[in-house]
């Protein structure tokens, strides 16, 4: 679904130009012809027109959003793309948590194009041009309609799976036993702990995770929860539980499983759902050696959370080293011990590039060789040469000397974490 796209058609000369009389009359009216679309969907969907006024309110704003993007994209000659659509994802679950079947929902979208090409004709009136023009719009608008529905029913779907395979209580009940350092003993959360690969001395981590865009849905940690279960992190189910704001997640390693690279899917399932609409930020702890090692795994999950900045991301503690960790860990003390000439030129280095950061960085890489940090940073020896002797003008500490190297080096780990959660 992430690569598709609704082309828009090429059109030229004076029915390009009743095209666009037609789109922007539509746009001028969008109040009223959302209106329209609602009264045609609670008209002919019975579960819409018992529904209560909340729920037709949200079904205006969607009504609304899709018309809004159609009209838009069309009046630019555009593609349409999933981020255009990002909201589907989340009215998507509203409707599988409301109970709406899923045959309700995407006739729903067949209703609201109805709609629209009713304007759409009705705009172009009876002249030869106006009818030329509204052809040119018919293709779009079904292409439209046919991915807008597939991403929709595919969301759904994946919610509705999630919630049928698992039990929410049952699931919740288990993770909170788990969360205890206990393995559950008897009754049906034994079986649910099987069905998530979860055994007594099983590998694990720990991933938390919060939604981070303040304008998000309040169903937005129900959307992301859905997703990462539904992901295939790994071979069983996901363990996903949904804690007022929080999603914590229990991702179980194989016996030869490297955490790195399940950290790496990690990464990608963030970015997916970052670009459908649903940002995340979240931190994934070290591996747990078993059940007993739980609680102390959250609590770094949590630890690495917070090491994640505003616009979200994955801070797993699996792919740190302990340098990297005690700088994400450090105080306020911590940064005041940086001399003030380090700060200074971390400051300015950074509004130049970081170019002098980076070739301590690349020294440090390359075992104090210069011509290898050079081939690192593709400059020239003499380059490398010159920035070095910059560097100690500037900060006193020579990048070629071992406990010179390691200040400069602290400082810059203090600085890197520092400006991630800033």
């Amino acid at each position: 679904m992430c690569a598709a796209v609704v082309e828009h058609v090429a059109v030229e000369g004076d029915v390009r130009g009743e095209r666009r009389r037609i789109l922007v009359t539509l746009l001028d009216e969008l109040d009223e012809l959302v209106e329209r679309a609602v009264v045609a969907l609670r008209a002919e969907i019975p579960a819409y027109r018992e529904a209560d006024a909340r729920f037709v309110e949200d079904l205006r704003d969607q009504v609304g959003s899709h018309f809004g993007v159609k009209l838009a994209a069309l009046l630019d000659e555009r593609m349409v793309t999933l981020e255009d659509i990002a909201f589907v994802r989340a009215a998507a679950t509203r409707r599988a948590r409301a109970g709406f079947a899923l045959e309700d929902y995407l006739n729903a979208f067949r209703v609201g194009q109805q709609a629209f090409w009713e304007a759409v004709v009705a705009c172009a009136g009876e002249t030869q041009l106006g009818q030329a023009a509204a052809l040119t719009l018919a293709g779009p608008l079904m292409r439209y309609c046919d991915f807008a529905s597939t991403h929709a029913a595919h969301a759904y779907v994946e919610y509705q799976q999630y919630m049928v395979a698992d039990a929410d209580r049952e699931r919740r009940d288990l993770l909170e036993h788990l969360l205890t350092g206990e393995m559950p003993t008897r009754g049906p959360l034994v079986a649910a702990a099987q069905a998530h690969g979860i055994a007594a001395d099983a590998r694990m981590l720990v991933a938390a995770a919060v939604t981070v865009n303040a304008g998000a849905h309040a169903d937005a940690p129900h959307v992301g929860s859905a997703a990462i279960a539904c992901a295939g992190l790994h071979d069983a189910k996901t363990l996903v539980v949904v804690r007022q704001t929080e999603i914590v997640a229990i991702l179980v390693l194989g016996a030869d499983t490297d955490p790195c690279r399940l950290c790496d899917r990690v990464d990608a399932l963030q970015r997916r759902l970052r670009g459908e609409g649903v940002a995340l930020a979240m931190g994934v702890s070290t591996v747990a050696g078993g059940v007993g090692d739980l609680p102390r795994a959250y609590q770094e999950a949590h630890v690495a959370l917070a090491g994640v900045g505003d616009e979200g991301g994955v801070e797993a503690l699996a792919r740190l080293t302990p340098f990297d960790y005690l700088a994400l860990r450090a105080d306020d003390t911590a940064r005041r011990l940086v001399d003030p000439r380090l700060r200074a030129f971390l400051d300015e280095d950074r509004r130049r590039g970081r170019a002098l950061t980076e070739t301590i960085r690349a020294v440090a890489d390359s075992d104090l060789n210069l011509r290898v940090a050079a081939e690192r940073l593709q400059v020239h020896p003499n380059t490398a040469q010159y920035r070095l002797r910059r560097i100690e003008e500037r900060t006193g500490r020579n990048p070629r000397r071992i406990a010179d190297l390691l200040d400069l080096l602290v400082a810059i780990a203090l600085d890197d974490a520092l400006a991630a959660t800033s």
